[in-house]
């Protein structure tokens, strides 16, 4: 039905309603504080049809399916298939880790998110002596392509898509994945997943970087041009705002910070005289879900929207699946609280119920002990059995951008787009993204949202339930995983037995040929390939690297 409520008459009865408010308020002894949006913005206490006069369906919303995609990506939706039920996981062996991923699998898993350790994603190989401490801490050490092949051994990788979250070294990863699952008779073009790839976001939120930028971004732009090539299903890179945000970013900083990341990558490979259409529909995002029901929905549907204009609009792509945002949504591991750790269920549905309302295409739920430790299988399980909750039985998926159409919805959708929009526009002032990574520009941006959302905590002005209000000095049971010390000797002697066994010979010429390429700006996939089959590992293919590219000191930012 169409609303016949003439402007004027709405816009009186708005002035009506505004006055009776602002009547009530005076009234009140302790007022509070107008509320105002994560990212700054002051917001109404009700929104109207006035809200949204500006907003055409059409261009602005449209179908699900359909330009701008705003409403969702696919006509069906949820009604053709649901997100891919992924969950995170890596930690001590990988003879445990692939012991966890059966164990999920069994209990509905459709996905596996793959935690490398620190050394693994630094390029370092676990008998280095600055890795030693870290190895397999937060993921698995995966030094060589035998470890790969026990990590996946007997997994059914023909089915369930493994996601490599790899950056700095991921062209090594990616070769070792290729390697085991071509040695499980998997043809190349028959090869599915994602490798992770998105290196400049390890420059402004994570610090796992190898080399300088300029290098870094030629090598991430290296795995488009191969997997155009030669693996048609793979992801050859999933684009983060992930990181960005629980680095301490808001979420107009997350949004903007990876598509500048993304328009980086768009350059190099079209730069190179690739075609947008040959790419783009097998970029991936990955981005994160905090606790503001609304404006997250909001977010997401803001950037199918950005995504497609820009694509559309900036890069002329011709394929529509090149318009689509395809994304992965994560719980944000920030939100979790050490204090209360049941609490942290409640949070991680909200994070569910979020991402199912905006149409994600998968779906990470954190367990509510990561703020004590690496999940427990316990809560790793009950982490997954939220998703499928809200899946089967919530209602969700049996209606597409169920908030669509609410007049905050909308609002917010139109207000993060354009708060976007003048973020992309400073970007652009400062040379591009490289050029504002290389200056420090972004990481002091995001420091200082981080900054203003800790004294907002710490002074009581944002509840966190728990942590800062309604505390308690009760510490309850909980059982931690805890990793085991003997995992870095236990892989450090794989690795020595490893070197012992192999033609050095073959070795030293695969590796000089990856610094030769290396030298002359060629692209490194089919040479580090070939270099991961003689069994080199993930440490003395980076440090072949090195020697060219050098290392990248972060300047100061005061």
């Amino acid at each position: 039905m169409v609303d016949d409520t003439g402007r004027e008459e709405l816009h009186k009865a708005k002035q009506d309603y505004e006055q009776r408010l602002a009547d009530a308020l005076s009234r009140q002894k302790n007022p509070k504080p107008a509320p105002k949006t994560s990212y700054g913005m002051d917001l109404n206490s009700v929104y109207s049809p006035e809200d949204r006069s500006d907003q055409n369906y059409l261009r602005d919303q449209g179908f699900p399916g359909d330009y701008p995609f705003t409403r969702g990506i696919r006509p069906d939706m949820y009604r053709g298939r649901l997100w891919t039920m992924r969950q995170y996981a890596g930690f001590d062996t990988v003879e445990e880790t692939n012991q966890r991923f059966r164990h999920l699998l069994t209990q509905g898993l459709g996905g596996m998110n793959v935690a490398f350790d620190l050394p693994t994603q630094l390029g370092m190989d676990p008998d280095d002596p600055q890795a030693t401490s870290e190895v397999g801490k937060t993921g698995i050490a995966c030094p060589s392509v035998r470890q790969m092949e026990a990590l996946f051994q007997d997994l059914p990788l023909e089915q369930v898509t493994p996601s490599l979250t790899v950056n700095a070294s991921a062209q090594s990863v990616l070769s070792m994945y290729v390697v085991t699952a071509q040695n499980q008779g998997i043809p190349l073009e028959q090869i599915g997943g994602t490798t992770q790839n998105d290196i400049l976001k390890e420059f402004i939120a994570r610090g796992n970087y190898i080399f300088p930028p300029g290098p870094s971004l030629k090598m991430g732009v290296d795995l488009f041009e191969y997997c155009a090539e030669h693996l048609p299903r793979w992801n050859f890179i999933n684009i983060c705002g992930y990181h960005v945000r629980e680095a301490g970013s808001s979420l107009v900083q997350e949004l903007a910070f990876a598509f500048g990341n993304a328009r980086a990558y768009l350059d190099e490979a079209i730069s190179r005289g690739m075609n947008v259409d040959d790419f783009a529909p097998r970029i991936a995002f990955n981005f994160s879900v905090f606790n503001n029901v609304l404006e997250e929905v909001a977010k997401f549907r803001a950037a199918r929207r950005i995504w497609a204009r820009l694509l559309k609009e900036h890069y002329n792509a011709k394929n529509p699946r090149s318009l689509t945002f395809r994304t992965g949504a994560g719980s944000g591991g920030s939100t979790l609280v050490a204090q209360q750790p049941e609490n942290n269920v409640v949070r991680v549905t909200l994070h569910t119920i979020i991402a199912a309302m905006a149409g994600v295409q998968s779906m990470h739920t954190a367990s509510m002990d990561e703020a004590h430790a690496l999940p427990s299988e316990e809560a790793a399980t009950l982490a997954l059995r939220t998703q499928q909750i809200v899946a089967y039985e919530s209602g969700l998926a049996d209606v597409i951008d169920p908030l669509g159409g609410s007049y905050y919805i909308e609002n917010l959708t139109d207000q993060i787009e354009e708060q976007v929009d003048v973020y992309m526009k400073l970007i652009d002032e400062r040379g591009g993204m490289v050029a504002a990574i290389e200056s420090g520009w972004v990481v002091h941006e995001i420091a200082e949202s981080a900054y203003r959302f800790q004294r907002d905590v710490e002074q009581g002005d944002r509840v966190v339930v728990g942590l800062n209000r309604f505390t308690t000095d009760e510490i309850p049971p909980i059982e931690l995983h805890r990793p085991d010390p003997s995992v870095a000797k236990g892989v450090i002697t794989e690795v020595e037995t490893l070197r012992k066994e192999r033609d050095s010979v073959k070795l030293a010429r695969t590796l000089d040929n990856v610094k030769a390429v290396a030298s002359e700006g060629g692209n490194l996939m089919p040479s580090t390939l070939e270099a991961i089959r003689s069994w080199a590992t993930v440490g003395e293919i980076s440090e072949t690297l090195r020697e060219v590219f050098g290392e990248w000191q972060a300047p100061n930012i005061t």
